[in-house]
């Protein structure tokens, strides 16, 4: 890998879901997850413009597959807005499971973007709800911001971070995935997949040694 040396004032760095329920003894624990967080409070310093991202789900929502009845976790059912796998119940509004790891530094943070706030829709990307077409708002905050290149950290590699890569991309943003800052989740394969995806994309990739 290259070595990239980060425009403080021309990059972002997006921090994704880095919450409780995707750590350790979580909801939803990503193998791992917890252990992104000193690699990502080591890469805040390089950046002006730090990002967290937060899912913050009401009770019932969607994506839940408790919301239905003889469903378990990890199905795939059809929506209005096509594919949706049910999770367990994760990142509830309010609750400990949606807050911040603890030791994850957030006072870096210029903004903090909550997602998945509406009972009918999921939305892994932080640019976009899963139908593809409702903004969040990320895409113009960044460029009111002037920035060019978004440096990618956070949960999961296969999911949330891939769907927002693949929308910083499909927007014009340069685009680098950190490696060792991000976990995926254990399904089999999906991390292979999503990197290839990302690759694809023209999503780059890099890890915390080859930043300056």
């Amino acid at each position: 890998m290259k070595r990239v040396r980060v425009q403080r004032h021309a990059d972002a760095l997006l921090v994704i879901d880095v919450q409780n329920d995707f750590c350790r003894k979580g909801s939803l624990e990503i193998p791992g997850g917890e252990e992104v967080v000193p690699a990502i409070n080591e890469l805040m310093p390089h950046f002006s413009h730090v990002i967290l991202t937060q899912d913050w789900h009401p009770q019932s929502h969607q994506s839940f597959a408790s919301a239905h009845p003889g469903s378990q976790p990890f199905e795939v059912i059809d929506c209005s807005y096509g594919k949706q796998t049910l999770w367990p119940d994760h990142c509830v509004q309010g609750t400990a499971g949606a807050a911040f790891h603890p030791l994850l530094l957030t006072h870096p943070a210029r903004l903090i973007l909550r997602k998945g706030m509406s009972a009918e829709i999921d939305s892994y990307s932080a640019f976009f709800e899963n139908d593809r077409t409702t903004p969040t708002g990320l895409s113009g905050a960044l460029k009111e911001l002037g920035i060019r290149r978004v440096f990618l950290t956070g949960l999961a590699t296969d999911v949330c971070v891939l769907y927002t890569a693949l929308d910083a991309r499909r927007l014009g943003f340069e685009t680098v995935l950190m490696e060792d800052a991000c976990r995926a989740t254990a399904l089999e394969g999906s991390e292979a997949r999503a990197l290839k995806e990302m690759s694809q994309a023209g999503v780059d990739r890099s890890r915390l040694h080859h930043i300056i």
